[in-house]
């Protein structure tokens, strides 16, 4: 007999040998129907899968990470049959599942059409409806190479050629079709409820340009039908979104053949920026940060101390001065510490909380380039905080707070995960242990959920990081906390204790926005463009219907900008209904239109872009409406 622990704590004893399909059965018919693999010791396997030994089991159905990956891992098996019954002499590369999907790349003669990914839904269709069964069994690496040699697959041959000798290798077969594949799988095609094919895309053979290209499909599949259609419509609404084509067509920022990775951000865009980072100094300001400027281009041998050069040197780029060599810096903190070893501090002095909107150059993949979301030259709204150890938790506790604040006036739900020590870091065990502990408890202490993400902290310490959700569902990371015990030995920074001697600060470093691009891309697809009244570059557009309402119109124009909105003018010899489709297509929060009666009664007839026409008011009436609207952050 074994032992097996259940998701809910409850230990039950099972015959050696037990498949995880049985295991579910014994516990409901409801469960055993749903479940699609299992987890087992923290490892996810096929329901098949036997087990010989006590272990810890997870029953995993489509709401869990490890049931989607097994289930759309099928996906893509099944969409790779159906390709090789249209296309027999199709060569197989790989096919992951992936976040929301799967794919599967092909060596074929020409690319595929959106003709011939429909004929290969069809197909798929057919394969579901035979509701073949997927069964594995492995080979010797000798005869694993000879199996695909003969099935003439050379680039399976490849992949397991890079496998260590003496190595077993695992197959899936479903009917005809058999792929290399090291699972998990779920039981058989018939189990794939609804899946679409959404793209083809050329992709080299293991991402390397000096390869062949290949032809990968794209695919998503769900569990329901309803789901599936809801993740379509969202990808549609996503594209509207597209904060690249919003950011040229509302004229706020772009990115040129002259310059890729680097943006370029026009008059409009830079009133949006320049509101934003108001805004963050007004709220850093009375979260008791001092702001600081640091230099572009530092010497080589700063980034050598810092660690940057042995940990992050691929992504950097470098310069030479007077024969010197120098690094334009790809973060901010090598600065910071500069600036706080600049004089001797008491631990009264502490904590010291120093921000930054410093401009950090990285080298990005041109492949992996995507409008501002990532670009090679971007602004972080970085700050660094020198700390006591006594005074660690309730600083992360302040910073939770001030991130919870700005997101809040965004109107952002957002999660939170906990990244531990990576492989390639730097420090002890006992330091990464005690900041690791600290992050911890300062999330316990607010009460805060969160994930454990191990193995991606930074290479110097572990991280919180805040995954926002847009309006359509979407997650981004943004906000980070990155506690720190290694740099400031690095740098032999120091404060004078109570005790007269000298002691090693802590650090965090911070970011709310992520970097002001990001930000703004995220702002810009999570809005579709149209901002707040308080962020929008213009804020009112007055449209008068005649000439002779223009003295007016300069009336209302010098009232409003006395308050400090922003308003632009539409004198056109235009039909004023153009001239209210035009400004609604520029997303302008809102629209005054004058004519004769409002010049009369000193009015102005008031068009929402949110609520639509709200009749006429008196000026003064409207202008303390939208000074308060601007005020109070209004979404």
């Amino acid at each position: 007999m074994i032992k097996v622990t259940l998701k809910d704590g409850s230990v039950k004893e099972y015959d050696k040998g037990i498949t995880v399909k049985e295991v579910a059965e014994s516990i409901s018919a409801g469960l055993a129907r749903v479940a699609l693999a299992g987890e087992v010791n923290g490892q996810v396997k096929d329901l098949d899968y036997r087990l010989e030994d006590d272990c810890v089991l997870s029953l995993l159905t489509f709401d869990d990470d490890g049931g989607k990956h097994a289930y759309r891992h099928t996906s893509s098996h099944i969409m790779a049959q159906a390709v090789k019954r249209l296309y027999p002499e199709a060569k197989l590369a790989i096919g992951p599942s992936i976040e929301n999907g799967f794919y599967y790349d092909f060596d074929v003669e020409k690319p595929f059409s959106v003709e011939e990914l429909e004929n290969i839904e069809k197909e798929m269709q057919k394969i579901i409806k035979e509701d073949l069964k997927l069964e594995r069994f492995t080979l010797p690496r000798d005869e694993a190479i000879k199996f695909m040699e003969e099935r003439n697959e050379p680039y399976k041959v490849e992949l397991i050629r890079d496998l260590p000798e003496g190595e077993t290798i695992s197959f899936y077969k479903q009917g005809e079709f058999v792929d290399l594949c090291a699972g998990p799988h779920i039981e058989s095609t018939g189990k794939v409820k609804a899946f679409k094919l959404m793209s083809v895309a050329g992709a080299y053979w293991r991402g390397n340009e000096k390869n062949k290209m290949l032809q990968r499909i794209y695919g998503t599949s769900f569990n329901k039908k309803s789901e599936l259609d809801a993740y379509i419509t969202r990808i549609e609404e996503a594209k509207k979104r597209d904060h690249r084509k919003l950011g040229r067509e509302l004229d706020l920022f772009d990115i040129y053949e002259e310059g890729p990775g680097f943006p370029f951000f026009m008059p409009k865009g830079m009133v949006l920026r320049n509101t934003l980072e108001e805004y963050w100094r007004e709220e850093h300001n009375k979260a008791g940060y001092q702001e600081i400027r640091t230099p572009i281009i530092l010497n080589e041998e700063l980034w050598h101390r810092s660690g940057h050069w042995d940990h992050y040197k691929e992504n950097m780029y470098f310069t030479k001065i007077d024969e010197g060599d120098y690094a334009i810096k790809p973060m901010n903190c090598p600065g910071g510490m500069l600036v706080y070893k600049r004089k001797l501090h008491s631990y009264r002095d502490l904590p010291q909380r120093m921000a930054e909107l410093g401009l950090v150059h990285r080298h990005e993949l041109s492949g992996a380039l995507h409008g501002l979301m990532r670009v090679r030259c971007f602004t972080q709204d970085d700050a660094h905080i020198f700390m006591t150890p006594d005074q660690i938790e309730s600083e992360v506790v302040a910073v939770i707070n001030l991130i919870d604040d700005f997101y809040k006036v965004f109107g952002f739900k957002y999660h939170v995960e906990l990244s531990t020590r990576p492989e390639n870091s730097m420090g002890s065990d006992e330091d990464w242990e005690r900041a690791t502990n600290a992050l911890k408890n300062a999330l316990e202490q607010k009460g805060i959920n969160y994930k454990i993400n191990e193995g991606d902290g930074a290479f110097y310490g572990p991280k919180i990081d805040f995954h926002l959700e847009d309006s359509i569902g979407r997650t981004w990371q943004c906000g980070t906390i990155q506690l720190d015990f290694q740099m400031p030995e690095r740098f032999d920074l120091t404060y004078v204790g109570a005790d007269g001697e000298k002691h090693r600060p802590v650090m965090i470093h911070r970011v709310v926005f992520g970097s002001i691009e990001r930000f703004i891309a995220i702002l810009t697809e999570h809005f579709a463009g149209a901002f707040p009244v308080w962020l929008s570059p213009v804020q009112v557009k007055i449209l008068p219907i005649v000439e002779k309402q223009h003295e007016y119109v300069d009336e209302i124009k010098r009232a409003l900008e006395e308050k400090g909105i922003r308003v632009e003018v539409d004198l056109r010899n235009e039909k004023i209904g153009y001239k209210i489709r035009e400004a609604q297509l520029e997303k302008v929060p809102y629209m005054l239109v004058i004519g004769d009666r409002e010049m009369e009664n000193r009015a102005v007839a008031v068009r929402s872009r949110k609520d639509g026409d709200l009749g006429s008011m008196p000026l003064e009436d409207f202008v303390n409406k939208i000074v308060e609207a601007v005020k109070n952050k209004e979404n």
